[in-house]
């Protein structure tokens, strides 16, 4: 009986038998799955066989695991602070479980999402309510249970085949595109007539070349006529175990007057290679990955590249990112929490180093970006001194725009000889101006610090450790109309 069993199961490998139900065959423990209309059963697993799904599934998956994770709390400015000291922080970027790095662990989690549009985690936590573990579960084991209350739970498969109940707040769902809000749509199961005939063609492209590159059919022409059905039918078995198996490329022969016809059609004229490359991009499509990331440059150009490269990120990633941050924050984190989940694209969007270059340039000289923060984007160290934003000479505030704008178009008017006293009293409406606007500025910030020192200094041409001695008497900062009266004095008599 076991050689049998081996010759079947060698047969079976050979012409490509898809759904093998004998006791040593994978039917019975391969997930549930429908057969398309070209006879190939497709299921998340075998259109993994596929080249093009396999490069698309990978690279959502690594491409989302490669993103940093960055966790924010809010400040009331508008702003936000990284949080580094936070559970969840360590929870999602450092040990998600104590299987799995967090690399594979996005990796794993946005495979099933891209193949089976859910992804499901067991979730683990402690007396405090902190979640310390998040357990990734295949979602070929799981099965939503509604309950009569309108809330719904998980049944959960394990290896050996019993079951375990687990409740909506124990585990943590990843849903894709759904269509009840409750389960999400798998993309293979939609796609299966498209995924189905790609098989089928890369099964039957494997059988062509198999079979040496010639068509396997063919016809016989026989000038009598078999005596009975019987007859017919063991000629024609015996002409195929003579041609196929160890006796294929054997030479043939026929007797009384038979004659050996090919079936003349070839792959060019069933446009086989056309409908190859069709169907990746078919595949590129389904998965809104763009054909030049998986090695379809048929229409790629140096011009859209890039262009293309951009709205994989914007119109593929951003999405994705987007349905993990929100799922993040409606259902790990506690109510009440603050916190923020963002996923960091700004390695995907650095651009060559010309581009940065220009970036950081255009950022520094009009103030909205430091050149220690243009540093960090670059992994260098900051540096003391570099933390204070520039801003142009000829670029001022709205309010001291406009006292300059009175002081000059003042001087405009009045363009007569002056005495030495018109002079003095010009000189000290000036230390005045500038006296009352450094005030302000001081106060608005609250500071007097050595950026403001040395403002002060080159504003009235004084050494810097004059004005530092007279920082140390200042009037409070927080009142304006006396520091402007201090600094008055302090210019007058430098």
């Amino acid at each position: 009986m076991g050689l049998f069993n081996f010759f079947d199961r060698f047969r079976a490998s050979r012409i490509g038998v898809q759904s093998d139900r004998s006791p040593w065959g994978d039917f019975y423990f391969e997930p549930v799955s429908a057969r398309s209309i070209s006879g190939m059963r497709v299921s998340a697993d075998s259109a993994m066989r596929l080249a093009a799904v396999y490069a698309c599934v990978r690279i959502l998956s690594e491409t989302m695991a490669s993103l940093p994770l960055v966790v924010y709390r809010p400040r009331k400015d508008g702003g936000k602070d990284r949080v580094t000291d936070h559970w969840l922080y360590q929870l999602l970027g450092k040990r998600p479980n104590r299987y799995q790095n967090p690399f594979e662990w996005r990796e794993m989690l946005q495979g099933h999402l891209a193949l089976r549009g859910n992804a499901f985690c067991q979730i683990l936590a402690n007396s405090r309510g902190e979640i310390t573990e998040l357990i990734p579960i295949h979602p070929d084991r799981v099965r939503m249970e509604l309950l009569p209350s309108g809330d719904y739970r998980y049944r959960i498969r394990d290896q050996a085949g019993s079951e375990i109940v687990l409740p909506r707040g124990e585990v943590w769902h990843l849903r894709g595109l759904s269509s009840d809000g409750l389960i999400g749509l798998s993309p293979i199961d939609l796609s299966r007539e498209s995924l189905g005939m790609a098989l089928a063609a890369q099964d039957y492209g494997a059988r062509f070349f198999s079979n040496d590159a010639k068509p396997t059919g063919g016809w016989i022409e026989f000038p009598g006529t078999f005596k009975d059905p019987e007859s017919k039918r063991v000629f024609r078995e015996s002409y195929q175990a003579a041609q196929s198996g160890s006796n294929r490329g054997k030479v043939l022969v026929l007797e009384n007057g038979m004659k050996f016809h090919e079936v003349g059609v070839t792959n060019k004229d069933a446009q086989f290679l056309e409908l190859r490359k069709f169907q990746i991009t078919d595949i590129a499509r389904l998965f809104r990955v763009p054909p030049h990331m998986i090695a379809d440059l048929d229409r790629a150009t140096f011009s859209n590249i890039e262009q293309q490269s951009l709205e994989f990120v914007m119109h593929t990633m951003t999405p994705w990112a987007e349905r993990w941050e929100a799922s993040i924050e409606a259902d790990l984190l506690p109510d009440g929490d603050a916190l923020e989940i963002e996923f960091d694209f700004a390695n995907l969007m650095r651009g060559d180093a010309a581009s940065r270059s220009a970036y950081y340039q255009s950022g520094i000289q009009n103030g909205w970006l430091t050149r220690n923060e243009a540093r960090i984007s670059e992994n260098l160290n900051p540096i003391a001194g570099l933390d204070q934003p520039l801003r142009p000479l000829n670029m001022v505030e709205e309010d001291d725009a406009e006292e300059a704008e009175k002081e000059s178009d003042a001087s405009d008017l009045d363009t007569s000889p002056e005495s030495d006293q018109q002079l003095r009293l010009r000189l000290q409406k000036l230390v005045e101006s500038n006296a009352q606007r450094l005030a302000r500025r001081i106060c608005k910030k609250g500071a007097l610090g050595s950026n403001e020192i040395n403002l002060i200094a080159q504003t009235f041409s004084l050494p810097p450790s004059v004005v530092q001695g007279w920082a140390q008497g200042a009037p409070s900062l927080e009142d304006e109309p006396a520091l402007a009266r201090s600094l008055i004095q302090l210019g007058i008599h430098k």
